[in-house]
């Protein structure tokens, strides 16, 4: 028999009040839970659960039935437990039955499924209390291995068991009863309300267990307490008010054995959840509870828990496993687990946020804070990587992003706080969770690499489709707002479906087209512009495709709606019924045409298979005429062909190229318009293009890089569908299969017209036979040739300098017209000016070999080159050592293009190494990229050796010219480029180099950045840094903390270079180049570039021995041929005066002289065909003028001797290169381009010296100025003899430089001038003046009076003698610049020096290297040193110079062409050998201080000189 316990014995009202403060209302974090409050001499707040209201029936609360309420009826005053009982939805959630969408557990396959149920919100809280209880003790002890749930819906009883530290089995003295008791029978109570204790349990507000007491008709303890040896059981019914008296025994020593343990069963009341039992849903509900605690306290430090349910283990073995029981929800693309209290992941949703969190073992379904707090470092990370995926497209804000996550998190919190009782939702903010969970990046970029981002661009995607159907045009008559459109007359009338809109490539098209119309009327066609190429928009973002007002020009012109589909029935809704295409008949016209094609195919495919909707306009590429006859060609292929077929090239024909619309005049376009049957093609239905029966496409299946050797037809690709294929062309997703369409192309493909104009053109043929040219055209603008490392701009810049022979400087603005003009160029000229710039830099990362002279500002590494000056303001001209590698003598061994009739650059040039290994290449075309770094010239001239002598090749490793950082193997292809970084001090870095294309003023922002907090209260990681870099070298000096620097060393993946971004990376597994049969190879290393370059290089060089050959054999059958002429003529044995010339001819025939024409480069000796024809007279006369042309003086006996003295050097000469072997030839040039290098190197290393010469002398003169300003001697503004550098001190520095001092006389006649000082490009060189050993008599003497000296005077002087006195010092300096009075020219005429070196080839090709600026105070001339005695060539230099004036600025000698020359002599000027040593005269103006770097150089002229006689030394022929 249930007996009351005394403690529930009714209080009286005195006894025992409930303060009305008790019931507090929640607030934003947590529920506070009613408290009792207990006066002086009254019983605990536990004992008044049985007090009841002053109204003993709680059911019998008057209603007032019609009547007044009493104010005891009206105020009211309950017990904890009768509020509980009146108002659960306070403290366990609805008591009603709710249908809802819930995970439960499906007991046929045990996984998690989303359903609707039927369910008490307030049953599951009070069972969800007991289960956290249990896993609570897991966070207690960690021993803690075991939690058994069952649930027996028959027998309407719920029990939960977990083992590990029980309850103490106790009397609490304060209250006098057991602990168990306290804690399960006593409202309030618990062991949580320390909140100084930082505690991750679920447990918080004393309710939690007793709630579902209250709820239960029996609720039953059980725990067993090893530590006492004792066993404790007590039951409570009828909602806690009846509590039978606890049963303590001693425990046995089994049950010790198998230590503590609590258990909790109960009933639930039912009827207070309105429920009749515990049904099937509320069931499922209750089984997924116990998988939640088995999947969130799996990873808990300690034993690993074993979660029953039924008795049954659920198998469970990680968090993960756990998520993957659920369905309907993606398994996780990411997950991390972050320290010991953080688990998350993350999946997608198809556009439905949803979170699965557990916080201290409570489900939150409701999400809550610690979702938010992942959720949000996901959605940051995400924004960017959207933003950029997704460019100029709608934006996706972070809470679109959210709404595409499922988050999974499971964490402990320290002291958590929830909305409400049920805990549902977590209020606890991330800085009070006790711990930090920030996401790793290897987290992130799996995130980034998921569909997620993919999920999130497809509604972004979507977004865009909707406002792209906002724009949309309308049928109708009248349109404007829409500039440059000449509507047609019936144009969105009835007559729309006839009508015409022609769209053309820019306004001059668009002039011809509107020429035309004049033949056909406005009333059916209209014309519209387009500006250059339409956009790709298959691929192109949102806002680029809102943007394009040609796009909304075109579908308001045409009347379309983006998604409408169009058939022949409904194409008169539209504004026009066609849309025809007039663009150029190049490349780029084939282009514009298959953009407008995308197009539409993107938009509205449809309309391509409407008969007729799209044409294309075709025009002439060439005419020819002759007399009345005309004949026109619309592809250069098919001009070729009937070329050819005319046997003679053409000729007599009048020919005219029509590369452009604008070419065709006004008449031409009315011809053209007459005759549309000719000129229109209409395109047939997409629907029935299904691929070329004669497909020229063919690709090569055995090798993933296309290195295709012979193509072989590939039926897939044969068969390909219009549709298709149009997509395959603009897809940016299909790079594989255009790069197997482009690289299959056969040679001389073309689309034939003809064939189109009665059955419409295929898209597949206009894309297989057409479009496919342009894309092979990008690509040879895009990736360089294997041979030269040339792409078509390049080649046509070394073209057009060799063709002018550009041996002196002209500005990079008119040079790129002269290239434009001789070599076709056919683009931009800002792109032709870039390409000339960066063929001319020098700066490390831009070429290892320049190739023009970089005369001026041609840009520095501080800006990549981007610092470039304006092209009308700088300078070039060939480097010297360009023709070394550029052999001369390969120039006749090329095949070179043909562009309107004109011959223009070749299809590669031949040079001595392969220069895409020395400068390498960067380029994008279709298809395909390339990228090839560049490689030290010295260890490929090294490794062509080894190859001529059959040994192994070197490895090369990439090498960039004045680099001074290291470049390291990272894996096969893959290379770490590392700077310089050194730690100075404690406190201080020093960064001397950064890698490879990382420029200086980049970097600077980069380190601007670091001195910046990017968080408030947090301090910038650096304190400041300082710049002493220059144009070419770097330095940064940095300062930060000590503890920072420490930690940055000690950081993985490079310690101070990664964490100032010091490495960078190379990579040569794209090396893809055009090789000699125009495919695209793709090479592993560039020893495969170098040998495919060395077969074909040697053949060359076979080939240039035999030209070589060939033109002495010429030379000595001519010398020999002229050498017998003369002595004929001199005998007397042949007559040439006085006779008929064609006797003259026909003798010299008979006599057997061999004829020769200059434009052959072959003897006619040797050429069969020409042997067995009889010469004409104009023939026998051309090619006897060698003889009968030369000069009268040559017939003469000496004039024959020195003929066989020629021949006898010629046939010595042919014998010489008859046993000479290619190979032989080949090591001559690269020893020849060795020793450019070391003329480049040498000037490089002086220009060095110089500059630290310089600085140290800057040093020490700033040093001097401010001793000198400290004892305040002198003003700033006085010259001080203690502030000049005096020789000594400036010897040294230049200790190596062998310096006579001159002590000059006390009496002298003349003092010798100073000479004048030149430098190139910024070189300083130190000019030696030529002083005579005695002073002429006749020389008056002239007495100098001191004055006073400039400044400027002072440092130009600052190296005379010091010796002598300050009034001979000055008056030294004053005769540097000699007075312009009569009586001194006499003096300053016979005073000379030697040429300067600057005058020299080898002077002018090191103009290219960077070299230091003088600084301020730098003298040009610090030391004057005696001459050498002259030699006798240089004292016959300097008389000839005492006779003559001084020269003032003379024009530039003319140029001759020495005739049928072999050697690059021919290009060096041929008064240099003379210049060298041909004294210069003094000018009578001083020198100017700075002067430009063009100014500094001498300008010479190549001088080209014939023999007397004009034509008996040499012969060339024309190109």
């Amino acid at each position: 028999m249930a007996c009351v316990d005394s403690d529930m014995s009714f209080l009286h009202d005195d006894e025992s009040e409930v303060s009305d403060a008790s019931f507090m209302s929640d607030d934003e974090e947590n529920v506070a839970p009613p408290v009792a409050k207990s006066t002086k001499g009254s019983m605990p707040a536990s004992a008044a659960l049985s007090v009841l209201s002053p109204n003993k029936n709680l059911a019998n609360t008057s209603k007032g039935k019609g009547k007044n309420k009493t104010i005891e009826e009206t105020y009211q005053k309950k017990t904890q437990l009768e509020h509980i009982l009146l108002r659960p939805d306070t403290y366990i959630g609805s008591v009603e039955p709710l249908k809802q969408n819930m995970f439960v557990l499906d007991q046929n396959n045990g996984r998690i499924v989303n359903r609707e149920i039927t369910y008490t919100p307030g049953l599951f809280k009070i069972f969800d209390e007991i289960v956290v209880n249990a896993a609570d003790n897991k966070q207690r002890d960690q021993n803690m291995d075991k939690l058994d749930i069952t649930i027996d819906a028959a027998a309407n009883l719920v029990s939960v068991k977990n083992n590990g530290k029980g309850i103490p089995v106790v009397m609490h003295k304060e209250h006098d009863c057991y602990v168990p008791t306290l804690i399960f029978g006593h409202l309030l109570t618990g062991s949580n309300f320390d909140d100084d204790e930082q505690k991750t349990t679920g447990g918080r507000n004393g309710y939690g267990a007793k709630l579902a007491n209250i709820f239960s008709t029996e609720f039953i303890i059980e725990c067993l307490d090893s530590t006492n040896g004792l066993k404790f059981t007590q039951t409570f019914r009828n909602n806690m008010v009846v509590k039978e008296k606890p049963s303590v025994k001693k425990c046995t020593a089994a049950e010790k054995k198998r230590g503590d343990y609590t258990k909790i069963s109960f009933s639930p009341d039912l009827a207070k959840f309105k429920m009749t039992e515990l049904d099937e849903d509320t069931v499922a509900l209750l089984s997924k509870r116990a998988y939640d605690i088995a999947g969130s306290m799996v990873n808990r430090p300690g034993k690993k828990l074993a979660v029953t349910l039924n008795g049954k283990k659920i198998a469970v073995k990680s968090f993960q496993d756990y998520l993957k029981l659920f369905d309907g929800i993606n398994a996780p693309c990411a997950y991390e687990k972050v320290g010991d209290r953080w688990e998350v992941g993350v999946s997608s949703t198809d556009g439905t946020s949803q979170q699965i969190s557990f916080v201290n073992a409570i489900s939150t379904t409701k999400g809550g804070g610690h979702v938010n707090y992942i959720a949000d470092q996901i959605a940051a990370r995400l924004v960017q990587t959207i933003k950029k995926k997704n460019k100029g497209g709608t934006a996706v804000s972070s809470g679109n992003i959210k709404n595409h996550l499922c988050v999974f998190v499971n964490c402990l919190v320290e002291n958590p706080s929830f909305d409400s009782q049920t805990k549902e939702f977590l209020t606890t903010r991330p800085k009070q969770f006790g711990s930090t969970c920030k996401l790793s990046e290897k987290f992130l970029k799996a995130v980034e690499k998921s569909d997620i981002v993919e999920t999130i661009l497809s509604f972004a995607k979507f977004k865009q489709g909707r406002e792209l159907k906002k724009i949309k045009g309308v049928k109708k008559i009248k349109l404007t707002g829409i500039p440059k459109l000449d509507d047609a007359n019936f144009a969105g009338g009835a007559k729309s479906k006839d009508c015409t809109l022609i769209v053309t490539e820019g306004d001059s098209a668009k002039s011809l087209a509107m020429s035309g119309l004049s033949v056909v009327g406005r009333d059916h066609y209209g014309v519209f512009p387009l500006r250059g190429k339409p956009l790709n928009v298959r691929d192109a973002n949102h806002t680029q495709v809102l943007k394009n007002e040609e796009i909304k020009n075109i579908i308001e012109i045409l009347g379309l709606k983006i998604g409408a589909t169009y058939d022949e029935s409904n194409i008169k809704t539209l504004r026009y019924g066609h849309l025809m295409i007039m663009a150029d008949q190049d490349h780029d016209g084939s282009h514009i045409k298959g953009l407008v094609v995308n197009m539409i195919h993107n938009f509205w495919p449809s309309l391509l298979d409407v008969p007729g909707f799209l044409q294309q306009f075709i025009t002439p590429i060439v005419k020819i005429s002759k007399g009345k006859a005309t004949q026109t060609f619309f592809t250069l292929p098919q001009y070729n062909n009937w070329r050819e077929s005319t046997g003679n090239d053409g000729k007599g024909w009048k020919i005219k190229y029509y590369k452009g619309l604008g070419t065709s005049t006004s008449a031409e376009a009315k011809e053209y318009f007459s005759n549309l049957d000719m000129h229109e093609i209409p395109f047939v239905p997409l629907s029935t293009d299904l691929g070329s029966q004669e497909n020229p496409l063919v690709v090569d299946d055995m090798d993933d890089d296309f290195n295709a050797l012979a193509p072989v037809p590939d039926p897939a690709v044969s068969s390909a569908t219009g549709a298709d294929l149009i997509d395959m062309v603009f897809s940016k997703k299909r790079v594989t299969d255009r790069k197997k369409w482009l690289n299959s192309l056969q040679k001389d493909t073309f689309l034939d017209y003809s064939a189109s104009h009665d059955t419409g053109m295929k898209y597949s043929d206009f894309i297989n036979k057409e479009l496919i040219l342009f894309s092979k055209s990008d690509c040879e603008r895009s990736i360089p040739h294997v041979m030269d490392g040339f792409k078509p701009s390049q080649r046509k810049v070394l073209f057009a300098c060799f063709k002018r022979k550009l041996k002196d400087e002209i500005k990079v603005a008119q040079l790129a017209g002269y290239i434009g003009e001789h070599s076709a160029y056919h683009h931009g000229e800002a792109s032709l000016h870039g390409t000339i710039i960066n063929m001319a830099q020098s700066f490390v990362g831009s070429n290892n070999i320049n190739l023009l002279t970089p005369s001026g500002q041609f840009g520095t590494r501080r800006m990549g080159g981007k610092d470039a000056a304006s092209p009308r303001y700088i300078f070039t001209k060939l480097e010297k050592i360009t023709r070394a590698i550029f052999h001369p003598d390969d120039d006749e061994l090329l095949t070179y293009l043909n562009d309107d009739g004109m011959s223009i650059e070749p299809e590669h040039y031949m040079p001595v190494i392969p220069m895409v290994l020395v400068n390498g290449s960067d380029g994008i075309g279709t298809g395909w990229s390339s990228t090839v770094p560049t490689y030290n010239p010295r260890t490929i001239i090294s490794n062509i050796r080894r190859l001529i002598e059959g040994e192994e090749l070197e490895t090369m490793m990439p090498f960039y010219s004045g680099f001074s950082g290291q470049i390291k193997t990272n894996g096969d292809s893959k290379f770490a480029v590392h700077g310089n970084i050194e730690r100075m001090d404690d406190t201080t870095l020093q960064i001397t180099e950064l890698p490879i294309k990382k420029w200086t003023q980049d970097y600077k922002e980069f380190l601007e950045k670091m001195t910046v907090s990017q968080t408030k209260n947090v301090d910038p990681e650096l304190k400041t840094f300082q710049e002493n870099h220059t144009d070419a070298t770097v330095s940064f000096t940095i300062k930060a903390d000590k503890e920072k620097i420490d930690e940055w060393e000690k950081l993985p993946k490079g310690g101070l270079f990664a964490k100032f971004k010091l490495i960078g990376s190379l990579s040569s597994a794209n090396m893809h180049l055009f090789d000699t049969e125009g495919t695209i190879n793709k090479y592993a290393t560039p020893e495969d570039i170098l040998k495919e370059f060395f077969d074909l290089r040697m053949k060359y060089y076979c080939d240039r021995k035999e030209l070589m050959l060939q033109r002495l054999r010429r030379e000595q059958n001519m010398l020999s041929n002229k050498a017998r002429f003369v002595e004929e003529v001199c005998s007397g044995e042949l007559v040439v005066s006085n006779r008929k010339k064609i006797e003259l001819l026909e003798d010299l025939q008979e006599r057997g002289y061999e004829l020769f024409d200059k434009k052959d480069t072959h003897s006619n000796a040797d050429d069969e065909d020409d042997a067995e024809e009889e010469p004409s007279t104009a023939n026998l006369s051309k090619g006897y003028e060698y003889l009968l042309g030369m000069k009268i003086w040559s017939l003469t006996y000496e004039k024959a001797e020195e003929l066989r003295n020629q021949l006898e050097e010629r046939t010595a000469e042919l014998r010489t290169l008859e046993n000479t072997k290619p190979s032989e030839i080949w090591l001559s040039d690269l020893e020849a381009i060795e020793i450019a290098l070391g003329e480049r190197d040498d000037g490089i290393r002086e220009d060095e010296a110089n500059e630290s010469k310089a600085q140290k002398k800057n040093k020490k003169h700033q040093q001097k100025k401010k001793a000198a300003a400290k004892r305040g001697k002198k003003k700033s503004d006085e010259w001080d003899s203690d502030t000049e550098d005096s020789d000594e001190e400036e010897d040294s520095y230049n200790s190596d430089e062998e310096v006579v001092k001159v002590t000059v006389p006390k009496q002298r006649k003349a003092a010798a001038a100073k000479p004048a000082t030149k430098r190139a490009s910024g070189k300083s060189t130190t000019q030696k003046a030529t002083k005579p050993k005695a002073a002429p008599k006749t020389a008056p003497k002239k007495t100098i009076a001191p004055k006073p000296v400039s400044k400027a005077v002072e440092e130009d002087e600052e190296s005379d003698e010091i010796e002598m006195s300050l009034a001979e010092r000055l008056g030294k300096k004053l005769l540097v610049s000699p007075p312009t009075s009569k009586a001194r020219k006499p003096v300053m005429d016979s005073l000379v020096v030697p040429a300067q070196p600057t005058f020299s080839d080898s002077e002018d090709s090191d103009s290219s290297r960077k070299r230091p600026s003088p600084r301020n105070g730098e003298s040009d001339s610090d030391v004057e040193e005696v001459p050498k005695p002259k030699s006798k060539r240089a004292k016959a230099a300097t008389s000839a110079a005492k006779k003559k004036p001084a020269p003032k600025k003379k024009p530039a000698p003319k140029k001759t062409m020495v005739l049928d020359s072999d050697s690059e002599d021919d290009f060096i000027d041929a008064s240099s050998d003379e210049e060298e040593n041909e004294p210069a005269v003094m000018d009578e103006k001083p020198p100017a201080r700075r002067v430009a770097s063009r100014a500094r150089k001498t300008t010479k002229t190549a001088s080209y000189t014939f023999d007397d006689d004009g034509s008996d030394s040499e012969f060339s022929f024309d190109e």
